[in-house]
């Protein structure tokens, strides 16, 4: 295990594209800027550092997006949509009227990552990445920008995850097909993925219809030390001093990393057995310190009677997914493509 505050960077330029290194590179040297050793954050300086683009309701490249500020909850929502044929008719669309009548458009409700601290709806990587799961799918995308701690420590996060499930139903233009309903699956990356799990195992609970979870590297924990954090700490532009600080500003405090918000199948975890859980796809990257915590995810749905898939790349890092410049980018497209169209072509 590392034992000083260096990361081993020689092996990631030799496994990680090179652009991909800079940017992932880049992110690292801002996080460790901001991050206090009294667990506070500089959030003004975050923000200043975090390249944001507004909402764009001229489509590029087929897409649309424009931001939707929910008054009761002050909660603000990025929604992305595919471009009609004649791009003159985009903007925001009539409140009475559904995506479509006659075909179903799936609705991707998407948790950014950053583990709980960093970015926001508005960042220029997940406004790009937004984009391609348009694209992608042919789906409407409803980007959360929920609150972030240390500022906004558990529940807060899933909270507004569950505020945006219910948001997205009761939206009629975001309704399709002949049943006049939304079709909605959770998808998240990193911090994202792990809300998408619990906004999920409430909606389980509760009886709201979710068709799927898509986790990208999903963050999850605990205390005990696996055997790939301890191989991999140092390497590839993480280490687990730093996973277990974004823990200490998320959890409640004096909370340790078996709270089930991190040890989603530890010994006080909710246990999924006769819940009706979506289907989940899970994406692991060989080279994320923290995949045999993933792993475990995915035996422990298994384990519960749910429905999984894992995708796993064996030689991918955290972030591949931000550029086209990989085989593992296209691989994953092409297996949340094939995720979300099985369902809806069910």
């Amino acid at each position: 295990m590392t034992g000083g505050s260096e990361v081993n960077t020689a092996e990631p330029r030799m496994t990680v594209p090179l652009n991909t290194w800079i940017l992932i590179s880049k992110f690292k040297l801002d996080y460790t800027m901001l991050r206090r050793s009294d667990g506070t954050f500089d959030r003004e300086l975050n923000e200043y550092l975090d390249r944001k683009v507004p909402a764009n309701a001229i489509p590029v490249d087929g897409v649309y997006s424009f931001d939707v500020f929910d008054r009761p909850t002050m909660l603000v929502n990025r929604v992305y949509l595919p471009a009609p044929e004649d791009e003159l008719k985009c903007g925001i669309p009539e409140v009475e009227k559904p995506l479509s009548t006659t075909e179903i458009v799936p609705v991707i409700i998407f948790f950014h990552g950053g583990s709980f601290v960093h970015s926001s709806a508005n960042s220029a990587i997940y406004d790009t990445s937004c984009r391609r799961l348009v694209k992608t799918c042919s789906a409407a995308v409803v980007s959360v920008n929920y609150r972030r701690s240390p500022e906004h420590r558990y529940p807060c996060a899933y909270d507004d995850g569950w505020t945006a499930l219910k948001w997205v139903h009761s939206t009629l233009w975001l309704r399709s097909g002949k049943e006049n309903k939304a079709h909605v699956y959770l998808a998240g990356d990193s911090s994202g993925g792990n809300i998408a799990h619990h906004v999920a195992v409430r909606a389980a609970q509760e009886g709201v219809e979710v068709l799927g979870n898509i986790l990208l590297h999903p963050l999850f924990g605990g205390e005990e030390r696996t055997e790939s954090e301890k191989r991999l700490d140092g390497k590839y532009f993480v280490r687990i001093q730093d996973r277990d600080w974004y823990w200490r500003a998320y959890l409640p405090e004096g909370e340790d990393r078996d709270h089930p918000a991190c040890n989603v199948f530890g010994p006080r975890s909710t246990n999924l057995n006769g819940l009706t859980f979506p289907r989940s796809l899970v994406i692991v990257a060989g080279l994320d310190l923290v995949q045999d915590w993933q792993l475990r995810y995915v035996q422990g749905l298994e384990t519960q009677g749910q429905q999984v898939k894992l995708l796993y790349l064996e030689k991918a890092t955290i972030g591949f997914y931000f550029f086209p410049n990989n085989d593992h980018f296209q691989r994953l497209m092409d297996e949340i493509r094939g995720f979300v169209q099985s369902k809806e072509l069910e």
